[in-house]
């Protein structure tokens, strides 16, 4: 019998998937699943996104440009404008996905056996993507007792060898919450320059900071033009996960002339979804600060209910929809699974996330899990109830 790859064999599942099976067997013995794994938003998609695919005029379903179409490059260009970030067409490529644009990266700026830097907990597929592209992840750990704030530099400073080609991070930050600010971003940017090393961020939150705090872009730091290279989409932006558009981010050439070899290989981004997404950068103000007064309304009640619960510690998310709580538990994977196949409340019971996915070093982050709070504040206050009665009930 033929062999698969080592690459397949080492491909890491996905912690927010994996407990599907699990849950659809919930599903067939009639119980509630709350979800609170999976960063899917259940707010509505903007309208004019919606409308602009129904009312389109094409006649045939054709390839656009490799790097995206024109028109909506340019108004990419124009809302980094409005962000503060100085970048035009030319110097972003359209992907499928901010997952692709990730891959395109990584294929652009390291070779196999490179090494990247990227303060855990990170998104779980860093480690995917890492593993396709033949590239390692060397962690370095921020804990929730500092509420996973940026490492200090010695620690980055002594993880650097000539392999290492970049720094990874995600502002804000999935699964964490964390929002690193502007000193923080430039203490990374003076470590990349130092050591001549890229600096990736992952920036598909931009849009949800809280607490009057403001996102503040690698490319908003002063002379880091050849080292920054930007990810973003539309999937959480405008809840259009579906939609499968990103961009990659770049004022370095080399890099988008690089990754734009990648993009014709996989010909172009798809076209319908390119018509919405254009269409939903007219999306008015308004929407985002409804959105962003929604998920500020449903972190502070579910990081208030999770303090309640004896044993529990969790972070404070300053952005994005998710936080990270640590569980007086000796493993989250099992407890996760106990609570779909084993546990309900009234016929309810909950879907989360095992952290220790989130995380490449072996034995971290077993008694945590990731809560993503895209649900409304009624469920979330019904499902903590619900973690809350199992972690009575449940035994390691």
């Amino acid at each position: 019998m033929p062999s698969i790859s080592i690459k397949g064999a080492n491909m890491p599942e996905s912690p927010i998937r994996k407990l599907v099976p699990f849950a659809e067997k919930a599903y067939k013995a009639n119980k509630k699943v709350y979800h609170l794994n999976i960063g899917q938003p259940d707010i509505k998609s903007p309208q004019i996104a919606m409308d602009a695919v129904s009312s389109h005029h094409l006649e045939i379903l054709a390839y656009t440009r490799s790097e995206g179409s024109e028109p909506y490059r340019k108004k990419i260009a124009a809302y980094y404008h409005r962000n503060n970030i100085m970048v035009d067409e030319n110097e972003l490529i359209v992907t499928t996905g901010g997952s692709e644009a990730l891959l395109f990266a990584m294929g652009s700026i390291a070779d196999v056996g490179d090494e990247i830097i990227i303060p855990e907990p990170f998104y779980a597929n860093y480690n995917g993507f890492a593993t396709a592209s033949g590239v390692t992840i060397v962690p370095v750990i921020s804990k929730i007792e500092d509420n996973f704030a940026l490492p200090p530099i010695s620690e980055f400073e002594k993880l650097i060898t000539p392999k290492t080609k970049a720094i990874l991070i995600c502002n804000p930050g999935n699964p964490t919450g964390y929002l690193y600010s502007q000193e923080e971003i430039e203490t990374l940017a003076a470590i990349v320059k130092k050591h001549d090393l890229f600096l990736v961020a992952d920036e598909v939150y931009r849009e949800f900071a809280y607490d009057n705090l403001k996102h503040f872009s690698i490319l908003e730091a002063k002379g880091l033009e050849d080292n920054a290279i930007i990810i973003d989409s539309v999937s959480k932006r405008y809840s259009m996960c579906g939609a499968r558009i990103g961009c990659l981010v770049s004022k370095n050439k080399s890099v988008i002339k690089t990754a734009l070899k990648f993009a014709q290989a996989r010909l172009s981004p798809p076209t319908f979804a390119q018509i919405a997404s254009e269409a939903a950068l007219e999306t008015p103000q308004s929407y985002f600060d409804e959105v962003i007064e929604e998920y500020k309304g449903r972190r502070d009640i579910l990081i208030e209910k999770l303090e309640e619960i004896p044993g529990v510690q969790v972070g404070h998310p300053k952005g994005a929809f998710y936080c990270i709580a640590q569980l007086p538990v000796k493993n989250s994977d099992a407890f996760a699974q106990w609570l779909l196949e084993e546990f309900d409340l009234d016929g309810e019971t909950i879907m989360v996330a095992p952290a220790a996915g989130f995380y490449s070093s072996p034995g971290v982050g077993l008694n945590q899990i990731r809560i993503a709070y895209v649900l409304n504040k009624e469920s979330l206050i019904k499902a903590v109830n619900i973690l809350k009665a199992a972690l009575k009930e449940y035994k390691d």
